[in-house]
């Protein structure tokens, strides 16, 4: 029997980088063959698969900024390698993967699995902008194309607002491999021992200025620091968070550090006494994730991602509409009553093992692969695609 080629097109960066690696890394490479197509200068690490050899990879201008001229031409030459290769499926992944990867299915007839990692018109507030976003993700999701979802939350928000079928859509949350060691910190550490953590980019979607704004409201009471991790791509609201820093007087209370490896974030995390995030959107955050796994209990934003994460007072809290005093507080309570926090922090290994271990979790994507390459053999436009 013929093993099952899928190709993943994406632009890899971030959580969506570290999907595709613990995917790469866990599918049964008797069964499944994998090659990715990624922007030119997006990693520079080698994709390997679950016996660490190396994954076939092909480079394109695929990049974060909408570029008509850049995008058109990832799109021909992602288009010539899909033709070339023969996938049986295509596996998509992030906003511009997901637009590439649904043309190609359009213009070849390959059914594509999509995972947004947290829809496009999520990132911006402004009318105009959104409702257009909204309308692309809404026209991609015709045809060919599935939708795959991180989370309950995006299932939910793909089917209500951009209008998939329940018919074309599948779930599976992003899952990693248990955290069997920590490595040790690579960089200077020049923050003290009782500090809280936080992943992600100053951004929109982050809402790093709102964590500030709890930050400084826990050391009216609680003497903290917040370590900010994974400022280095795209953080267009750096400047803002640094002016909010020192207008709040804060300097002292928190360090910033620019990308660096995913062993040293691990590390700062495990070190943590809370992981916080105040984010607005998220697809299922690996941040998250790691934290867990690493029994870290949590204080977060009820939004997309984190709510599905974070079951409000089970592993953490959960604080509807970025109420900065309940944020607050909720903070200062786990900090100060060792009982709850160490009830949290169990509670918090368990839902990584039973929702979000990939040796476990792997074994549904692949079912998924199988069920949808099954329905798609039987569409017409397979058989075609296959003698042409």
């Amino acid at each position: 029997m013929s093993k099952i080629k899928i190709a993943h097109i994406l632009h890899s960066v971030g959580g969506v980088d570290v999907s595709l690696r613990q995917i790469l890394q866990n599918i049964n490479v008797s069964e499944f063959e994998s090659i990715v197509l990624h922007g030119e200068s997006d990693t520079q690490v080698l994709f390997r698969d679950k016996n660490f050899e190396p994954v076939k990879e092909f480079k394109l201008p695929i990049h974060r900024e909408i570029s008509i001229q850049k995008d058109f031409l990832a799109t021909i030459r992602a288009l010539k390698i899909i033709r070339k290769e023969r996938p049986d499926l295509i596996h998509s992944h992030s906003t511009k993967g997901g637009v590439i990867a649904r043309v190609i299915g359009f213009l070849t007839g390959i059914k594509v699995l999509h995972t947004p990692q947290a829809f496009s018109y999520l990132c911006t507030d402004k009318k105009i902008r959104r409702t257009a976003f909204l309308f692309i993700e809404k026209l991609l999701s015709k045809g060919n194309s599935v939708l795959l979802a991180s989370s309950e939350s995006e299932l939910k928000r793909g089917i209500d607002e951009v209008g998939y079928p329940k018919s074309k859509t599948a779930l599976f949350n992003n899952a990693i491999a248990p955290i069997e060691k920590v490595f040790t910190l690579s960089i200077p550490k020049t923050w003290p021992d009782k500090y809280l953590c936080s992943v992600g980019r100053p951004c929109y979607q982050k809402n790093t200025e709102e964590l500030i704004r709890v930050l400084y409201e826990v050391n009216k009471t609680e003497d903290v620091h917040l370590v900010l991790v994974g400022v280095g791509h795209h953080a267009d609201q750096l400047e803002i968070v640094k002016d909010l820093v020192l207008k709040l007087n804060l300097k002292d209370k928190i360090t910033i550090l620019n990308w660096t490896s995913r062993e040293d974030v691990l590390h700062i995390t495990s070190k943590s006494k809370l992981y916080v995030s105040t984010s607005r959107y998220e697809g299922l955050p690996y941040a998250i994730i790691e934290s867990l796994a690493l029994s870290i209990p949590n204080v977060v934003s009820d939004c997309d991602g984190n709510r599905d994460l974070i079951k409000d007072n089970f592993n953490g809290f959960c604080i509807k509409n970025n109420d900065t005093k309940e944020f607050s507080q909720r903070i200062i309570k786990l900090l100060r009553e060792e009982h709850l926090y160490n009830e949290f922090s169990r509670n918090a290994k368990k839902t990584f093992f039973i929702d979000h271990n990939i040796n476990e979790k792997i074994k549904d994507l692949e079912l998924i692969y199988r069920e949808e390459l099954r329905s798609y053999r039987n569409n017409l436009i397979y058989n075609i695609f296959r003698i042409i």
